[in-house]
C-alpha cells in the first residue's frame, strides 16, 4: 500500500544538501499547510514530534528525527530505512545454512502463455481507480487502513493473512502452498505495482495454477514511513530461518515518459546479480518491450529490505530510473493526469509477474 503524500516541504539534510533560500521559505508555508491539514482532516494517527531511527546511507550511522522531519525528507523524494523498530533486520543472514538458489533457462513457455491469456487490462483500471479513490492511503492514517482492508477483500483465495504492525494498516501476506516442495518459497511484491500483481494473481488462480513450491503475494503497509512493513516481515522470515529461493518486487509500472522508449527498468543495486539476470530473460521470452539496466540506490524501495536480510531479492520499474513518474508520493499522483500514465505499460508488468510465478514456483500436473 502506498502513501500519496500531499505535503511537499524541503529540508536540509546534514551538509550534503543545500536548498536555496526560496525553497526554505517553501518549507515554512507547507509546513503550516501540513499542520493546518491535520487540523481540518480528522483520522491521522500521526505524533509529529516522535522520534524515529532513519538511516539514509548503507554506509553512514542512523539518525534520530522526528516523524515531521520523516515527513519532510520524504517529500524531498530522499530515500530511507526507519530501523526503528527493524535493527536486527540481517543479523542472522551470516548463519543461513542453505545453499545460494540457482537459477534455470526460462523453459515453461506453454503454461505461461495460458495464464498470459487471462490477463485483463480493464480490471487494472478498475482497481487501480478504486485504490486512488481513497483520500490517503498513509499508513497512520484512517483511510489508509480503509485501502488495506479493501485490498484484502480484493483477494480470494487460499492462505491469506494480515501481518500485523503497531500502527493501523497491515500488510497482507497471501500464500499458495506448493504440492512438492513447500518449504521453498517464492516472493511477489507490491498504487500501479499493487494492482499489477493483484491481476496477476487473479489470473494465476483462473487458469488453475498449483505451484510445486510455495508462491506468495505481499502487499506492504508502511513503505512511504521508511520500508517499515516489508522490513517487518523480511526480518520475521530471517528469524523463521524460511527458504527464500528468490523475492521480486514491483513497484511504480505505469508511467511512460514522454518521447521516451517504452522499456522495462531492471534495477541492479542491492539485489541478487543471479535472480536479476533470470529477471531479464524472462522480459526477453515474455514480454513486448526490451529491458534496460538501471540503479535506484540505498532503501529505493522494499526489495533492499529482504536484500538486507540475506534474501535473493530483484525489482522491475516502469522505466530507467531517471525517467520514473516525477508524481510519486504526491497529489499530482493520480491516473488522469497524463497521457504518460499507460495500463498497456503495467500490463506487461503483470506479464513479468506471470512468468516470475510459474518458472520459479513450477506448475504441478493434475492426476
Amino acid at each position: 500500500m502506498k502513501l500519496c503524500v500531499a505535503w511537499i516541504i524541503s529540508a536540509l539534510l546534514s551538509s550534503n544538501a543545500v536548498l536555496a533560500l526560496s525553497r526554505s521559505q517553501q518549507a515554512v508555508f507547507e509546513l503550516r499547510k501540513l499542520q493546518a491539514s491535520l487540523e481540518t482532516y480528522p483520522g491521522f494517527n500521526l505524533d509529529l514530534d516522535s522520534k524515529r531511527l532513519v538511516q539514509f546511507l548503507e554506509t553512514e550511522e542512523p539518525l534520530w528525527i522526528s516523524e515531521m522531519d520523516k515527513l519532510q525528507y520524504k517529500a524531498m523524494g530522499l530515500k530511507f530505512f526507519d530501523i526503528t523498530d527493524s535493527q536486527e533486520l540481517g543479523s542472522l543472514r551470516h548463519l543461513r545454512s542453505k545453499p545460494k538458489p540457482s537459477y534455470h533457462e526460462p523453459n515453461a513457455s506453454e503454461k505461461v502463455a495460458t495464464v498470459l491469456k487471462e490477463l485483463k487490462k480493464g480490471n487494472m483500471e478498475e482497481n487501480l481507480r478504486k485504490f486512488s479513490s481513497y483520500r490517503t492511503r498513509y499508513y497512520l492514517s484512517d483511510t489508509g487502513r480503509q485501502s488495506q482492508e479493501w485490498l484484502l477483500s480484493r483477494i480470494r483465495e487460499i492462505a491469506i493473512k494480515e501481518f500485523p504492525h503497531s500502527w493501523s494498516q497491515n500488510s497482507i501476506i497471501l500464500s499458495i502452498s506448493g504440492s512438492d516442495s513447500p518449504d521453498e518459497v517464492v516472493v511477489i511484491d507490491d498504487g500501479s505495482g499493487t494492482v499489477t500483481i493483484l491481476e496477476a494473481y487473479r489470473s494465476l488462480i483462473s487458469s488453475d495454477f498449483r505451484p510445486l513450491k510455495t508462491v506468495e503475494f505481499h502487499w506492504y503497509a508502511g513503505e512511504e514511513g521508511g520500508l517499515l512493513g516489508s522490513q517487518a516481515v523480511a526480518m520475521d522470515y530471517e528469524f523463521r530461518d524460511v527458504n527464500i529461493i528468490a523475492m521480486s518486487q514491483f513497484d511504480m509500472t505505469a508511467w511512460v515518459k514522454k518521447g521516451t522508449e517504452e522499456v522495462i527498468g531492471i534495477i541492479t543495486t542491492y539485489v541478487d546479480p543471479n535472480l536479476t539476470e533470470f529477471n531479464i530473460k524472462l522480459v526477453d521470452k515474455y514480454l513486448d518491450i526490451p529491458p534496460v539496466k538501471t540503479r535506484c540506490g540505498y532503501a529505493c524501495s522494499d526489495h533492499n529490505s529482504w536484500d538486507k536480510a540475506g534474501f535473493p531479492s530483484s525489482f522491475s520499474i516502469e522505466s530507467i530510473f531517471e525517467n520514473k513518474s516525477p508524481h510519486i508520493h504526491s497529489t499530482n499522483d493520480t491516473i488522469d493526469l497524463s497521457t504518460e500514465f499507460s495500463f498497456d505499460h503495467m500490463l506487461e508488468f503483470a506479464k513479468l509477474c506471470v512468468a516470475f510465478a510459474v518458472e520459479l514456483g513450477g506448475w504441478a500436473e493434475a492426476k
